[in-house]
């Protein structure tokens, strides 16, 4: 008879591992499912998002003068920074030969610094419809013949049609603003993005290192005890089961606790002076007293 375990063939878990052995995995699943219960579809959908549609456009950059560039903006923020300034240049130069009052614009260099923020969209805004409102004074019967509607490609084809170089310059250079506004703003949510991230796998750090505390208590606990079963295997199991039912796990665990690993008959020691062999029936009381312990133990 084979005395050695109680139930050993009906606990076998095809996923009993080490506490350590496989840790490292362990975590990166824990990670993950972080990760996947924190950031929405619609996050998801932001960072799929493909960044080169916004650069597919060619730069227009090469159709207007450009002003001089400003070394402390980043990429994104400089390329709009010179296409707003551009704008805004523009209608200066209308409003200026024009007699029309030169408008006081919100947008400055100092703005995008350190980068873009999305609450700046609404002083793009205002500054896109002060200027529009300056060109619409100063040409009333050409603006009439812009589409309100009208898409980039539209607003391009009619600048190349006009022959003021200043109302040519105000549209291609609102078009290149708005280009360069969504590529900002792809860029602030991918920081966002990666910020988050970068919390999230700090809260998993914290969660990942309290679970393994947690589980060298209880290890250490069923050891000190001397209880004849494989505490590390047995609290393995019981803290992969729990992340799935916590309740049935530790009901299963104070109820009986060889469903996670088995007890381990041959360490049981003899009674009557090493006379009266460990029984199967021995097994189970250990089973009993093991799962009682278990039920009252705080770590």
């Amino acid at each position: 008879m084979n005395t050695k375990s109680l139930t050993e063939e009906d606990t076998k878990n095809p996923n009993d591992i080490s506490l350590f052995d496989d840790d490292d995995a362990e975590f990166e699943k824990l990670l993950n499912e972080f990760i996947s219960s924190e950031i929405t579809e619609e996050d998801t959908e932001t960072m799929a998002n493909d960044y080169k549609e916004a650069q597919k456009t060619p730069p227009l950059s090469s159709l207007i003068e450009s002003p001089q560039n400003s070394s402390k903006l980043c990429e994104e923020e400089q390329n709009l920074y010179n296409a707003h300034e551009n704008f805004v240049q523009a209608i200066k130069q209308i409003a200026e030969k024009n007699n029309i009052a030169i408008p006081n614009f919100k947008i400055t260099e100092d703005s995008l610094y350190p980068r873009y923020k999305p609450y700046l969209g609404e002083d793009f805004a205002y500054d896109t419809l002060i200027g529009w409102d300056v060109m619409i004074k100063a040409y009333p019967t050409r603006i009439m013949n812009i589409n309100p509607g009208a898409k980039d490609e539209e607003l391009l084809e009619y600048a190349e049609k006009t022959t003021d170089e200043d109302l040519q310059l105000a549209i291609i250079s609102y078009v290149e603003t708005l280009i360069e506004l969504e590529s900002c703003e792809i860029a602030y949510e991918k920081r966002r993005l990666k910020a988050k991230r970068r919390k999230i796998e700090r809260e998993v750090i914290e969660e990942h290192q309290r679970r393994i505390d947690k589980m060298k208590k209880y290890i250490s606990a069923i050891e000190e005890k001397q209880f004849p079963i494989n505490a590390e295997k047995l609290i393995n199991n019981y803290f992969k089961t729990a992340r799935k039912d916590a309740d049935g796990a530790f009901k299963v665990l104070t109820n009986n606790p060889a469903t996670f690993a088995p007890i381990d008959i041959s360490k049981i020691k003899a009674r009557f002076f090493g006379l009266i062999k460990a029984k199967p029936e021995d097994g189970i009381r250990i089973n009993r007293e093991l799962g009682n312990f278990l039920k009252k133990l705080k770590a």
